[in-house]
């Protein structure tokens, strides 16, 4: 940690489908004694995609959305705008989930925004409204032929859910995944000035020294919003694992999560709302989150029933594995 400049990690391992070990070092806030505990609470960022996915597939299950069908149909508040990509495939909730859709984020989009007083809506980041994300959102490459990864895209499947649903994106994720598991040490909020932050961690740069404002708030909840332990992600790789063997908390069916790592399109690696790597009973898929401030990155074998999350309140400015994190990998798989 010393030689990544690493003020505070935290992780869980998972073997034979139980926890094998947990352990915490470093501290909440450089120079401070605030040390990490199980209950320490991280921005894990673009891991926020994988919990999205959980959830779609929980709204699939229930027959409140489709996997195949245009968007268009069902959205309200935005359309996604038709062109000359659009005129033979339609954008789906399948090209959303994999990054096929044909949209691609604006360079410099999608940073974290300054203030907690006005948080921007889906529809005005979608419509180009807002600095979070200057340009309107369309598709320019046609749906299913290009792999481009794409924050604006968890935007619009925050929209279309809370357009069909009419309930906000945090209340259904409260309601069909963290309530079911118990993750009570879970949350999908931009308004983190009404929480009790002494568990929150703080986040770092390269260096270690704390980045400006403490905390990284990102207004897309479904892209990159989550803040959570992992612990709490590990009661949910758990439940992936038992759906397997049709015992999942959150009751989805062995068929739905074996879509979820199925290859998607043009993309072999690409399951939905995760990558994948290795096939049948090796098959493994992963998560990654980083931001300003903050690294994280889960992993896990469901056939094998083993896994790992490991969250860090430092950006190291190097992927994951080519920091600590892809040396705890690389020390167990």
């Amino acid at each position: 940690m010393e030689h990544y400049h690493i003020t505070g990690l935290s992780l869980v391992a998972i073997e034979k489908g139980k926890i094998s070990r947990t352990d915490q070092f470093g501290v909440l806030e450089a120079s401070t004694d605030k040390n990490i505990d199980e209950h320490s609470i991280f921005n894990a960022c673009s891991i926020s995609k994988f919990l999205t996915s959980m959830l779609v597939m929980k709204l699939v299950e229930q027959g409140i959305v489709d996997l195949d069908e245009d968007v268009n149909k069902k959205l309200v508040s935005w359309k996604v705008p038709n062109n000359q990509f659009t005129k033979h495939k339609k954008v789906t909730l399948r090209n959303l989930l994999s990054h096929q859709s044909g949209i691609v984020d604006p360079e410099g989009s999608f940073m974290p925004i300054e203030s907690f007083k006005e948080t921007p809506s889906m529809v005005e980041i979608l419509q180009g409204k807002t600095p979070y994300c200057p340009n309107s959102t369309e598709v320019t490459y046609e749906p299913e032929s290009e792999f481009h990864y794409s924050d604006a895209g968890f935007c619009l499947i925050q929209l279309l859910i809370e357009d069909i649903t009419q309930k906000p994106f945090s209340h259904l994720m409260d309601t069909f995944i963290f309530k079911p598991l118990s993750m009570t040490n879970s949350t999908f909020s931009t308004s983190l000035s009404t929480l009790n932050m002494d568990t929150f961690a703080c986040g770092h740069d390269r260096n270690g020294a704390l980045i400006p404002g403490k905390y990284s708030i990102y207004p897309s909840l479904a892209a990159c919003g989550i803040w959570t332990t992992p612990s709490d992600l590990t009661k949910l790789l758990l439940d992936v694992m038992n759906a397997f063997k049709g015992q999942s908390k959150i009751g989805l069916t062995t068929k739905l999560v074996r879509e979820l790592f199925r290859s998607q399109g043009c993309k072999e690696w690409t399951g939905l709302g995760v990558f994948l790597d290795g096939t049948d009973e090796k098959l493994e898929f992963s998560s990654l989150g980083w931001g300003v401030g903050f690294q994280c990155m889960l992993v896990a074998y469901p056939y094998l029933e083993q896994g790992l999350v490991m969250m860090t309140n430092t950006d190291t400015g190097m992927h994951q594995m080519k920091g600590i994190m892809g040396e705890i990998y690389h020390s167990l798989y």
